[in-house]
């Protein structure tokens, strides 16, 4: 039988208001093992802390028990206090009595009660517990950032700048993300492609950056500091050393009327084609889907022209395997489809559009070079709707329930530029709330509602109803005069929702990550660690995690770069003591445990086994301390039970169970 104190914590008033603190520590004292148990205001301080190395010195302690707030919190810090003792950090548990008791419990008595359900769980835990020794592993110096948009061309740049090898990996043909599709940036009103492109090209030329642009990621193992990533190269049919850019293979190609996915398909693009004039590489690629020569076998114009013959057509995928001590997810995002709302005619009108549709318009570079005008007739309008929040803050199961952050914003930036240029123009913006909530938003927006004459109307659009004159018939609601209203509008320009990549979905999988609701990646700690994912050595940076605008994902970059830095700057890693560990015994060797775990820590060998007397050479499983992160999947799978988790055994578990049921 273990000595067990047992320290309950007030946690303030966090737990004390809704627990009897002195009533836990009366019941617990009671149960078998435990020798001491007292409370404390603050269990975390030094204070507290304190207290624990004095009990476990004092009173011979060789278990502890400490009842206060989540694992992830405090964890932690409790170890490093029992280890100060002398005692192994491994026979320690924590029971949260916070967040899993006091928190979502308003009765006293009740709480109490389960408060002490809990602790008793933990006291008989603490009795099977036995030392645990952590083990080390290497850090590979390299890291892995997964999409090239603003958000890890930043990451990888303070990676490279900090002396370390970086990949980035974008599975478009050039790098610069979404930010490159954008004219202006508020509130500022600078060129995007102006600040995006240095950042592009200083990416480009860092000798400790290694670009992989039309690839993907294919597949993630191993663990933090000992990633082993396959990169699947597409081939791009152009050989990347040969071509100089020169662009001839893209003029004289006959097929012209494709759809550019870089102005959201309001434009046309070649077979062969660089998504954009500032694209890096600037190296071109040949849509297969489309081009005539990998549908028919005919043609090859781009090829015939091509004076450095950089044109391959038999150029296959290629897989790269690469091994990378951290992963920075840098993934972006997309706007919702618009399928699920008929009311705004958008796939009925080529003059209803989306922001970002907009933002091409807008742009030199876009379809109509920068001319803002009716996509259905080249007129130039004479007024304009802006609706907000489509798809955004919605109840019902078509949106998304969050606020997509930058919309009201990017709306303000679209209305003062409209009127600037062009003001003779008559904007209207149907708002929910306008929110403003960064450094110089709130004053941008007013220079557009004082400055810039822009009508803001406080209230939801209903339904846009295209005319046979061609006019868009808006019918709205003016909440704050309370009353229906009817604008006529010659362009309706619908803020859609934001959302994450789709591809994030597959990736999470791969990297064992956790993703939300809405498919954002899940950071370790909303507060304390918001740019690690609970996946060791798995950073967060940009609209992945959660919506945000330019300023707040180049910020959140460069803090998953300096998490990423300060992993690569170690030698060794500390690896988890709680690892699985089979018994030969009752091993069939059936692999069930090896094509479950993510890590690839289990393998087998043949080894003799005594059982009962009997000598035999059988197939059993053996576990790679060092690759084993200590998920549990082993042992929820294996048949025979032959699989336990140290520190989180069958029988452990079984004991909690037991302490709660009685």
């Amino acid at each position: 039988m273990q000595r067990i104190g047992v320290f309950v914590c007030h946690c303030g008033s966090n737990i004390a208001a809704t627990v009897d603190v002195k009533k836990v520590v009366e019941v617990i004292s009671q149960e078998p093992g435990v020798v001491h148990a007292e409370d404390y205001q603050y269990m975390c301080s030094e204070a507290g802390q304190e207290k624990i190395i004095q009990a476990i010195r004092e009173k011979e302690l060789t278990g502890v028990v400490v009842c206060s707030c989540s694992p992830r919190m405090h964890e932690v810090t409790f170890r490093k206090a029992v280890a100060k003792a002398g005692l192994n950090p491994y026979m320690l548990e924590v029971a949260n009595i916070r967040e899993q008791c006091s928190w979502i419990h308003k009765d006293m008595e009740e709480a109490t009660k389960k408060a002490v359900i809990l602790a008793r769980a933990a006291v008989a835990k603490v009795n099977l517990d036995a030392p645990l020794q952590e083990g080390e592993s290497r850090v590979t110096k390299r890291a892995l950032v997964i999409g090239g948009g603003i958000a890890g061309i930043q990451s990888a740049l303070d990676i490279a700048d900090a002396g370390y090898e970086v990949d980035i990996v974008e599975k478009t043909p050039s790098i610069g993300g979404r930010m490159s599709q954008l004219d202006k940036t508020f509130p500022t009103l600078d060129c995007s492609a102006c600040i995006l492109t240095p950042k592009m090209v200083e990416a480009n030329a860092h000798e400790k950056i290694h670009i992989y642009t039309y690839s993907e990621v294919e597949k993630i193992s191993g663990f933090v500091g000992d990633f082993t990533v396959e990169i699947r190269k597409k081939a791009r049919s152009v050989d990347m050393s040969k071509c100089t850019g020169c662009g001839v293979c893209q003029e004289k190609c006959p097929s012209k009327k494709i759809p550019s996915e870089f102005n959201r398909g309001l434009g046309n693009r070649t077979a062969i084609y660089t998504p954009f004039a500032q694209a890096i590489p600037n190296v071109p690629v040949i849509d297969r889907e489309n081009c005539i020569k990998f549908k028919t076998g005919k043609c090859g114009v781009c090829s015939k022209v091509c004076q450095a013959g950089a044109i391959d057509y038999d150029q296959k995928d290629e897989i790269i395997s690469e091994k990378y001590g951290a992963i920075v997810v840098a993934t972006g995002f997309d706007t919702i489809k618009l399928d699920k709302y008929d009311e705004y005619a958008y796939s009925q009108s080529k003059d209803v559009i989306t922001s970002l549709e907009l933002e091409r318009i807008m742009n030199a570079a876009g379809p109509t070079k920068g001319h803002l005008e009716r996509l259905s007739d080249g007129r130039a309008p004479k007024n304009m709707v802006f609706i907000q929040c489509v798809g955004s803050r919605c109840a019902d199961t078509r949106g998304k329930s969050y606020c997509s952050k930058i919309c009201c914003m990017y709306t303000a930036k679209h209305a003062m530029l409209i009127r600037d240029k062009y003001p003779d123009v008559n904007v209207t913006v149907f708002y929910i709330d306008v929110r403003t909530p960064g450094k110089n938003f709130d004053e941008f927006y007013r220079r557009a509602v004082e400055e810039y004459h822009v009508n803001y109307v406080k209230g939801q659009v209903g339904k846009v109803i295209p005319q046979p004159d061609g006019q868009l018939l808006v019918q709205g609601v003016d909440l704050l005069d309370n009353k229906q209203i009817l604008v006529n509008a010659d362009m309706v320009v619908l803020a859609t929702a934001i959302e994450p990549d789709p591809s994030v979905r597959k990736l999470a999988t791969m990297l064992t990550a956790s993703i939300d609701n809405n498919n954002f990646l899940t950071e370790a700690h909303p507060k304390l660690r918001p740019v690690e994912s609970p996946t060791a050595g798995v950073f967060l940076s940009g609209v992945c995690q959660g919506p945000k605008d330019i300023p707040e994902t180049v910020a959140q970059a460069g803090a998953a770069a300096v998490k990423a830095i300060g992993l690569l700057a170690k030698d060794k890693l500390r690896t988890n003591a709680c690892t699985a560990k089979p018994d030969q015994l009752l091993c069939n060797g059936c692999s069930t445990c090896a094509n479950v775990c993510p890590y690839g820590a289990i393998s087998y060998e043949e080894k003799e086994v005594n059982d009962h007397g009997i000598r035999e050479v059988r197939r059993v499983a053996a576990v790679n301390s060092a690759l084993c992160q200590g998920c549990g999947a082993c042992t929820v799978a294996c048949p025979s039970g032959a699989m336990d988790l140290q520190g989180f055994s069958n029988r452990q578990i079984i004991a909690e169970v037991d302490a709660i049921c009685r």
